[in-house]
């Protein structure tokens, strides 16, 4: 028998063992960082695809975020607001016809059970203990228009036009377009450009629309005056 199998196995005798404690450890975290995490995102990715479809910002709604114009006229949100007009006058004089009756038989909104979401934010509740506060909210835009550079003169338009909209609650939706909010927003997502709590405050959606009554019409006595001519503004 040759002499170098004996030196062959001597020198195996004297390297340490490849098993040790310390890769054992390593093993066993990769295998679970792997199978584990990779069984999360599985389950993440099951339960993303079972919530409804956002509708992503269009080409055109970028392009009015990056060039700072956010108010100019949609034409496919007012052909959205005038058949929703139209709905409700067709409601009503079907009612009328019927003789309905109701606390809210005249009004072409609702309250929402959540505030609407869409366009990557969620539906959410509605803040506990938190009621709408229609003449809080009338004070908040009082002393907000100035700022718009609109003057007391004006008043008497917005309180009317928002009245009829909105009845000036925040959690106000039109039963026919989805419109949103005290200005009625359509859709709602729109009011984000003014702050991201959009779907429950009532200051941020008074931004949101003076800045759009500003930008489309001028003043909110304009803003009235078309809303009395078509029915929506």
């Amino acid at each position: 028998m040759s002499e170098r199998p004996a030196k062959e196995r001597r020198r195996a005798a004297r390297r340490p063992s490849r098993v040790t404690p310390k890769r054992v450890v390593i093993t066993v975290l990769t295998v679970v960082t792997v199978f584990g995490g990779g069984g999360f995102v599985t389950y993440r990715a099951i339960e993303n695809a079972k919530q409804p479809p956002q509708d992503p910002f269009s080409l055109q709604d970028l392009g009015k975020l990056a060039s700072g114009d956010l108010y100019a006229p949609d034409p496919e949100s007012d052909v959205l607001k005038a058949e929703a007009e139209q709905a409700a006058r067709a409601d009503k004089l079907k009612k009328d016809r019927e003789g309905a009756a109701g606390k809210n038989a005249d009004l072409d909104w609702v309250v929402p059970k959540q505030a609407p979401g869409g366009n990557g934010f969620p539906a959410i509740n509605f803040p506990p203990g938190s009621d709408p506060s229609p003449g809080s909210n009338k004070a908040t835009a009082k002393a907000m228009l100035s700022s718009f550079g609109f003057g007391g003169d004006q008043w008497g338009c917005l309180e009317r036009l928002w009245h009829k909209e909105s009845g000036w609650n925040e959690r106000a939706m039109n039963r026919y377009s989805g419109a949103y909010g005290i200005p009625q927003s359509l859709p709602g997502t729109k009011m984000a450009s003014a702050g991201s709590d959009w779907q429950t405050n009532a200051a941020t959606q008074i931004k949101w629309g003076l800045g759009y009554i500003k930008g489309r019409y001028g003043t909110p006595c304009a803003a009235w005056g078309h809303s009395q001519s078509v029915g929506w503004y």
